[in-house]
């Protein structure tokens, strides 16, 4: 029960990592970014390339991860920036299969359905299950620490306001002088990096990687963290990512006190679950539970 508690705990903070990306591109600058999980499975198979293949370290592999998923956000950046609303969404959520569909079937570089095993962890195999655990949450716990300085910090800072100014009405900031277009690129390459260290976190912990682990849900899952957590709000971002992993995983509990459900049945009130929850979030705090702050954000 210690080991699953962990792991709940570590991946909630892998989930931050990507609701601080997402928070940046969509609750911060307005870009309907559902390419997420493309950017998530190209950090990670990053880091696992980068370790396995390349025999890098963890930490430069981190670093790689960040490299990678930038230069990815700028690729898709630049050919979809001048895209909006429903056009965008449905091109970046194209994205996601593409890699996906990539990662399965370029055996040479990802091993396809087979996947990457033996990445390396953090002390694994030197220390017993729990306390790589607890080592990989602790590590973990930093790295969202310090990602969460750094997006207050840029958020709170004159170009944060840029961006907050064209999320509001993109015209007005043109017409303020503003470059729209370049500070929505620069917005959309952050937020794919730290996306892209979502992955390498997720992949040095699990030890394993496929690409049946980077579903579109993912996306989903992490859109629903911030809308709880509360959109344009860092701290929003991550208590919405903690929320929605012991409400997914809560749920599986909740099941055992109802009788005579089959498997089925049990998935499909997980999901009712989970829906009312929203439901029930955006009519009390449509905001999020954490309402973004102008004079902080």
């Amino acid at each position: 029960m210690e080991n699953y508690i962990l792991g709940i705990l570590t991946t909630s903070g892998v989930y931050a990592l990507l609701a601080l990306g997402l928070n940046m591109t969509w609750g911060v600058t307005g870009i309907a970014n559902f390419g997420l999980a493309g950017f998530f499975a190209v950090g990670a198979y990053a880091a696992a390339i980068g370790s396995t293949v390349l025999g890098l370290p963890i930490w430069a592999c981190a670093i790689l991860a960040i490299i990678v998923g930038g230069l990815f956000g700028l690729l898709v950046s630049v050919s979809t920036i001048r895209l909006r609303g429903d056009y965008l969404a449905i091109v970046t959520l194209g994205f996601t299969e593409v890699v996906r569909l990539v990662a399965s079937n370029e055996t040479w570089l990802t091993k396809g359905t087979d996947g990457i095993s033996g990445i390396p962890g953090p002390f694994r195999g030197q220390v017993t299950p729990t306390e790589y655990n607890m080592i990989s949450l602790g590590i973990v716990t930093i790295v969202v620490i310090a990602a969460l300085i750094f997006c207050v910090r840029l958020v709170q800072s004159p170009y944060g306001r840029v961006l907050r100014a064209i999320r509001d009405d993109e015209d007005v900031a043109m017409a303020a002088g503003k470059n729209a277009t370049m500070f929505k690129l620069q917005a959309f390459v952050i937020g794919a990096a730290l996306m892209g260290l979502g992955g390498a976190v997720y992949a040095h912990y699990l030890s394993y990687i496929s690409p049946d682990l980077f579903r579109p849900l993912i996306s989903i899952y992490i859109f629903l963290a911030l809308t709880i957590g509360g959109s344009g709000n860092n701290f929003g971002a991550v208590l919405g990512s903690i929320l929605l992993l012991v409400l997914l995983e809560g749920s599986r509990f909740v099941m055992e006190w109802v009788p005579n459900l089959t498997g089925v049945q049990s998935a499909a009130m997980r999901e009712a679950i989970i829906g009312l929850t929203l439901i029930l979030v955006t009519r009390f705090a449509a905001q999020g539970l954490l309402r973004e702050r102008n004079k902080q954000y």
